[in-house]
């Protein structure tokens, strides 16, 4: 009998069997609808407005220009002159890569406000379903939560399933700067969660913040400061559709993720943990991140869009983890005609620095205080390498490495 273990015939079957699984979720979960809407968009105005606009007879630099040009400006202006802009255009100031990072916090206060506005008068809209009464009665208090207490955010889109992002600590003198990318289902109403509040961005990213903390303590790197970005400001895949299992979503997410990087504040050194869909994001966005990333983090991963760290053209070291119990392990980790994404992170083939998941939670509990997976995270965000736990015996993730 012959036998096709390693044949050509075999393999193809495999890429069969795999392309079926793939249309068999399609077919089973619905193709994502992209909801296109008439007419300019909240941002929008505000952006066209500020086109249009001037301060004190001086002419407004061009939105779109780069983060330097722009930050240059706003040095050039008054405090007082800074305020107003905010106050006027509080959507694309608040939105604005190269903007103080203060301004924004306190443009995208007011455009919140603004929002909460907007969803209250609609929860009394006749014209609206019931079902639409409740969903703006939701988003109002959402926008509520966001503006309550001290809370810090960096952009601000209400426009559709929205966009957020919001920081942890003070960006504006962090030494070491860690950014939350999150999957699919993440918008405003996702943003944050009460139950399995570390399976949302903000907790996520306050327990990221907390455990750096505790790793600075344990690893004598107290003097360095941090900072950690939930960021949210792109739109992701609304389930297990179309957009999940191909890089659309992930291109204009990577773009906008790397105008951010670009205009960080001051020379922090960038760690990126990418979780789930996210990590197509940072795949995409790898080869044209800033020196100052230094590691991406993926867990949870469908893929990266290649089939080796090294293709991935980065200087960032790239590591990778996975829960036993993740269902992510079960889709198929192949790209064959814009569907998939490419080879498992996890695997030798791949080439990353495989890192222990040991307690998490299933494929969204890798943000769960006391894991290994947080632990590991919180190390490679204030830099002590030395002190990640790896997958597997012998320690290889940690090799050629230097750090606390």
């Amino acid at each position: 009998m012959t036998s096709f273990d390693s044949s050509p015939t075999l393999n193809a079957w495999r890429a069969l069997l795999a392309l079926a699984v793939v249309f068999v979720m399609l077919a089973t979960t619905g193709w994502t609808a992209v909801r296109s809407h008439p007419g300019k968009t909240a941002l929008q105005a505000s952006l066209s407005a500020w086109e249009h606009g001037h301060i004190d007879g001086r002419e407004l630099p061009d939105a779109d220009t780069s983060a330097g040009r722009l930050a240059r400006f706003f040095a050039s202006l008054t405090a007082q002159q800074r305020t107003r802009l905010a106050h006027r255009y509080p959507l694309a100031v608040g939105n604005m890569n190269g903007a103080p990072v203060s301004l924004r916090y306190r443009a995208n206060h007011i455009a919140l406000d603004q929002a909460r506005k907007v969803e209250k008068k609609r929860m009394h809209d006749s014209r609206l379903t019931p079902y639409g009464k409740q969903e703006a009665g939701r988003l109002m208090h959402r926008f509520e939560a966001l503006m309550s207490g001290d809370r810090h955010i960096l952009s601000f889109d209400p426009e559709g399933s929205g966009r957020i992002a919001e920081v942890f600590g003070d960006l504006d003198t962090a030494q070491r700067v860690s950014i939350i990318v999150p999957g699919v289902d993440t918008d405003l109403l996702t943003f944050q969660k009460t139950n399995k509040n570390y399976s949302a961005p903000v907790g996520m990213a306050q327990n990221l913040y907390a455990a750096e903390n505790t790793a600075k303590s344990a690893t004598d790197t107290t003097s360095t400061r941090t900072a950690v970005i939930a960021w949210a400001d792109y739109t992701a895949p609304g389930g297990l559709g179309i957009d999940s299992a191909t890089a659309g979503r992930a291109e204009a997410g990577a773009v906008r993720l790397n105008a951010l990087l670009r205009a960080l504040p001051g020379r922090s050194q960038v760690a990126l943990f990418c979780h789930s869909y996210g990590s197509v994001v940072c795949g995409v966005a790898a080869h044209a991140l800033p020196s100052r990333v230094t590691d991406i983090a993926v867990a949870g991963s469908p893929g990266m869009r290649t089939s080796k760290a090294s293709h991935l053209h980065t200087t960032a070291r790239v590591w990778a983890m996975r829960d036993a119990d993740d269902w992510i392990q079960d889709v198929p980790y192949m790209e064959v005609g814009g569907l998939g994404h490419g080879e498992d992170p996890v695997s030798n083939a791949f080439g990353a620095r495989v890192l222990s998941a040991k307690d998490a939670e299933g494929h969204t509990g890798y943000f769960v205080t006391g894991t290994d997976s947080l632990t590991n995270f919180a190390d490679i965000g204030v830099g002590a390498y030395r002190s990640v736990t790896c997958a597997h015996e012998g320690d290889t993730c940690r090799e050629g490495l230097s750090g606390t």
